[in-house]
């Protein structure tokens, strides 16, 4: 049996040699941080709007639970519900793909309490996207 420490050493070998960390993994990284990309977007503009999570979860026709999942990363939202969401913050939600850059933003509309937006900005793979 291998250590968990003997495997770590065995990988940071392999990282240090430039052998590529397996694909599936790398597209997993990818997914995660995009879930919290669009959950930290979330948080930031509903925070800015001045709303609870349970004034977002109403206005979205959510549950309050389900928008703490969001915006912890623990779930990839529907373009649907990203949609609901830019609505029911009295925003315009946009995901820029430049190479391995991410943009990721929730924009007050003009006029609104809180006109500046959130944006998260990240570098991340187009692959996380399609996934």
């Amino acid at each position: 049996m291998v250590s968990h420490a003997h495997w770590k050493i065995a990988r940071d070998k392999k990282v240090a040699q430039g052998i590529a960390e397996d694909p599936d993994v790398e597209k997993r990284r990818e997914e995660i941080r995009l879930r919290y990309d669009l959950g930290q977007a979330v948080y930031d503009r509903r925070t800015e709007a001045g709303l609870s999570q349970t004034e977002l979860a109403r206005r979205a026709r959510m549950t309050q639970p389900q928008v703490s999942k969001l915006e912890l990363g623990g779930t990839l939202p529907t373009v649907a519900l990203l949609a609901r969401l830019a609505r029911a913050m009295d925003s315009t939600f946009s995901m820029e793909l430049d190479g391995d850059t991410m943009r990721v933003a929730f924009t007050a509309h003009a006029g609104s309490e809180a006109a500046a937006g959130a944006t998260v900005e990240t570098a991340a793979g187009a692959q996380a996207v399609s996934g």
